[in-house]
């Protein structure tokens, strides 16, 4: 009856101990996350204040904006390591690719940096789905890939395009959800789409998709989402990237 006295949960009030991200923007000097070795030191603090404690981070790979290159990566996530006195299994490195015209170009020519054995972080753009998407899904997968796709809420023409998101799962793509998109960050309605992720068990992983303080701030928000019971039995899923 008084259901609407009770206090809301804030996001970092969910997050169990030992929480494994899989997704974020902490190697600095890379794309548009941190900028500097104390931008990522105070990130990285402020996520182990939340219970966060193994990070594999993902700078962007961007043709066009974020020119990384695997090597690139590596190289910087070596010396980054070094710098924060990190053992490998505090702190890895993986790459999230833009599937655009030249991603199967870029299969043809290298292997790419994955998250765990086979498991690969891929994007698309917010302004269309890339043309050959579905050929891009089946290559990844005749190479032993497993596409993990970061944030489907946040892809505003696939809104309300339940149906897509079906395909999506159907071709073979897992689905990583952005905590906070719980939370109303990105505007209610990426998360009214999450909401529905959540409540049809379509989401498989979740990630902080950490670039700056701002997003550090809101993991005190209020979940905004329906769906509470859902997201906390989601977020232990990535247990299965702990080292």
């Amino acid at each position: 009856m008084f259901s609407f006295l009770k206090k809301k949960k804030a996001l970092k009030e969910i997050m169990p101990d030992a929480f494994v991200d899989i997704h974020s923007h902490l190697l600095y000097g890379l794309d548009d996350g941190s900028k500097s070795l104390n931008d990522t030191k105070k990130l990285i603090e402020n996520l182990k204040s939340f219970g966060f404690e193994q990070f594999i981070t993902t700078p962007h790979t961007t043709p066009l904006v974020w020119e990384n290159t695997k090597e690139g990566i590596t190289q910087q996530y070596e010396k980054v390591k070094s710098e924060l006195g990190f053992s490998t299994a505090q702190f890895r490195v993986a790459s999230e690719y833009l599937m655009d015209d030249s991603f199967l170009k870029r299969l043809e020519n290298e292997r790419l940096l994955c998250l765990k054995d086979n498991y690969v972080l891929v994007e698309m753009s917010y302004i269309n789905p890339p043309i050959q998407l579905y050929e891009i899904i089946m290559e990844l997968q005749s190479q032993n890939y497993q596409p993990i796709l970061a944030h489907p809420e946040r892809y505003n023409f696939y809104k309300r395009d339940y149906a897509s998101f079906k395909k999506l799962k159907s071709a073979g793509c897992l689905f990583q959800m952005n905590l906070l998109s719980s939370t109303g960050y990105y505007g209610s309605g990426i998360t009214e789409v999450a909401d529905y992720l959540l409540k049809e068990n379509m989401y498989d992983f979740v990630g902080s998709d950490v670039h700056h303080s701002k997003h550090i701030d809101a993991f005190s928000n209020d979940l905004k989402i329906k769906n509470i019971d859902k997201l906390e039995k989601l977020i232990p899923n990535n247990a299965f990237f702990k080292m």
